[in-house]
């Protein structure tokens, strides 16, 4: 091969090395817009199925409010803006008699570690957002439509009710000796 064969083929790689470059820079545009658009409909899927599931549940868990935590006032969909921070919660139902309680309720399309977290910390935000039932006891109640043994372990074992869904409604399934936590006595999150 020659001096000037050999210039030809570099320079007919390069060409061939920008086209390249540019197909693989067309195609990651591509990619991420198609990603992008499927992350978007995957959201309103969900967005429909976690609104499915509180359709759901909410009938039941109003009924396990007022029947085994005496609620007799039951707020929906509470979402509380305090600065730039929020707190959504689907039901709190309250107490103002002797026993003075206050009962935050999640429902949960799945319940996962994540999601029991945030629950957790919204429990200990509460106050801060409803300082109107400072004083009062505090309960937790999740309703997962999925969630694993292991996470409803885990429910448990933080002291937070947990009802299941059996056949259409929503039932506690807690123990005879579950003791639900009261997170009115536990520290704020920093």
């Amino acid at each position: 091969m020659t001096e000037e064969e050999l210039k030809e083929l570099v320079a007919s790689l390069a060409v061939a090395q920008k086209e390249t470059d540019r197909q693989l820079n067309e195609f990651r545009r591509t990619q991420a817009e198609a990603n992008q658009e499927l992350r978007k409909q995957l959201g309103g899927l969900g967005n429909k199925f976690g609104g499915f599931a509180e359709a759901m549940a909410i009938p039941s868990l109003i009924d396990i409010l007022a029947k085994r935590f005496g609620a007799d006032r039951i707020l929906e969909s509470r979402r509380v803006h305090k600065g730039e921070e929020e707190l959504e919660l689907d039901l709190v139902g309250t107490s103002s008699g002797e026993n003075r309680t206050v009962v935050a309720a999640e429902v949960k399309s799945v319940l996962n570690r994540r999601e029991l977290e945030k629950f957790i910390r919204n429990l200990r935000r509460f106050f801060d957002f409803f300082p109107q039932f400072r004083g009062y006891k505090l309960y937790g109640v999740l309703a997962p439509v999925e969630s694993s043994r292991e996470m409803d372990a885990a429910t448990l074992a933080h002291g937070i009710a947990l009802a299941r869904m059996h056949g259409d409604i929503f039932r506690l399934a807690v123990p005879p000796s579950f003791q639900p936590r009261d997170f009115s006595v536990m520290p704020p999150t920093a």
